[in-house]
């Protein structure tokens, strides 16, 4: 199915400024979610609307992910020019909707709570208008990531070649925001998004028989003693004004109400940002774990997963972002110095390899009231489909008439 636009379609007091095949389009995309690297149906569609467009599309790249390739007057394969790079994630959650919409998902236990339909039909959108009005000088690919959520996507498509296949002078990332309300966009310099580590602490005990605990060690009081001194790492440990988190969102731990198990299992993650920061909550796990252990006469072992690192905004870059949405929604509705949020986003891999920013535009009703991400009721603004596409549209043309910004991104790189 192609959503490809009349050119003779009339913007006038269409309340979507001549994007209703776009909502349409969202729409569509909300009905079929797709989880990390399944997103082969969503992957189709992205393709056939590019190609309806003229637009050259690269596919199976960590996958699913695929990329699209607009030039700009007298550019192309052989005489690229500069270039830059704009990304959308296309995964779904791993959550049963429950929205009640008209276009509610049709795949039980999956569902777009995250926003990324609207991510992708926003730079669709702006993929419209820059190839049919190709009048700047250089090269914009158009990068449709996969598996954000939990899967590194972006990591898997670098190690893939993306940029060595697309070079990028610089790459940019937005995400729908339910703390700001539609019609804000904001961005920030410096750390945006936290760096995630996920842990697990083992206690090993001696199980025996619930009524001779005296015979046992019960690694269950010991789990929750651990649990409630970790709380004391970010109350205590940190500074008030730096920002951490630490959870714990899952404990295993015996089969049967008469039985001492030989061990339990903590599950949880701590998120910072800054690298120091980071280093010392892990320490502080580790020492806490250990130590309330053998208080017990009990043995700890944590094992930590590297998840994302923290989504580090290049201070020009993010500049960059900003002056573009201040003119997109007015200097009044962007917000220069966004506060950052301790959730993980594996854009963070592209900006360690290429210089860029990542911003956020809201997705909260005018009075700020909002469901939050990953929430079985959450849906995408529809509202900001225009938005986003004249965002994306005019931030690519306005990085090429940015010259002394492009040369300093490539001379520091």
């Amino acid at each position: 199915m192609r959503f490809v636009q009349s050119e003779s379609q009339p913007a006038g007091d269409d309340p979507f400024d001549g994007s209703k095949h776009l909502v349409m389009l969202r729409r569509e995309l909300h009905r079929h979610p797709e989880l990390k690297f399944e997103e082969t149906r969503t992957a189709r569609q992205v393709r056939s609307f590019l190609e309806a467009l003229g637009i050259p599309v690269h596919g199976n790249i960590a996958k699913t992910g695929l990329v699209g390739t607009i030039y700009g007057q007298g550019r192309g394969p052989a005489n690229p020019g500069r270039s830059i790079g704009l990304r959308a994630d296309m995964d779904a959650l791993p959550i049963h909707e429950a929205t009640g919409l008209e276009y509610c998902s049709a795949n039980r236990g999956k569902m777009h709570a995250c926003g990324h339909d609207g991510h992708i039909v926003m730079l669709l959108g702006a993929a419209e208008t820059l190839a049919r009005r190709p009048d700047f000088d250089g090269t914009i690919h158009l990068i449709f990531q996969p598996g954000e959520e939990g899967g590194a996507g972006a990591q898997r498509m670098i190690e893939e070649g993306l940029f060595d296949l697309f070079p990028c002078e610089a790459v940019f990332a937005l995400h729908n925001w339910p703390s700001l309300p539609v019609g804000k966009m904001g961005v920030r310099s410096g750390p945006i998004m936290a760096e995630a580590k996920a842990f697990e602490i083992t206690i090993h005990g001696r199980g025996g028989h619930a009524a001779l605990p005296h015979l046992s060690i019960d690694p269950i009081p010991i789990a929750c003693a651990i649990v409630q001194q970790l709380q004391t790492l970010i109350s205590r440990r940190v500074n008030p004004l730096d920002s951490a988190v630490l959870t714990v969102g899952k404990i295993e731990a015996g089969t049967s109400f008469n039985v001492i198990p030989d061990k339990a299992i903590i599950h949880g993650t701590c998120r910072t940002l800054g690298k120091t920061l980071s280093e010392d909550t892990v320490a502080g796990i580790q020492r806490v774990a250990q130590n309330v252990a053998a208080a017990h006469e009990a043995e700890a072992s944590v094992h930590f997963h590297s998840g994302y690192p923290c989504t580090d905004n290049d201070p020009s870059a993010a500049n960059f972002m900003g002056q573009v949405m201040a003119e997109v929604v007015g200097r009044e509705n962007a917000v220069l110095d966004v506060q950052p949020a301790l959730t993980a986003e594996d854009f963070s891999f592209m900006l360690q390899a290429v210089r860029g920013a990542y911003g956020f535009i809201g997705n909260a009703s005018a009075n700020g009231s909002a469901v939050p991400l990953h929430n079985p009721t959450y849906d995408f603004n529809d509202g900001n489909i225009v938005i986003g596409k004249r965002f994306w549209d005019l931030l690519a043309r306005r990085w090429f008439q940015a010259k002394s910004l492009a040369s300093s991104s490539t001379s520091d790189a």
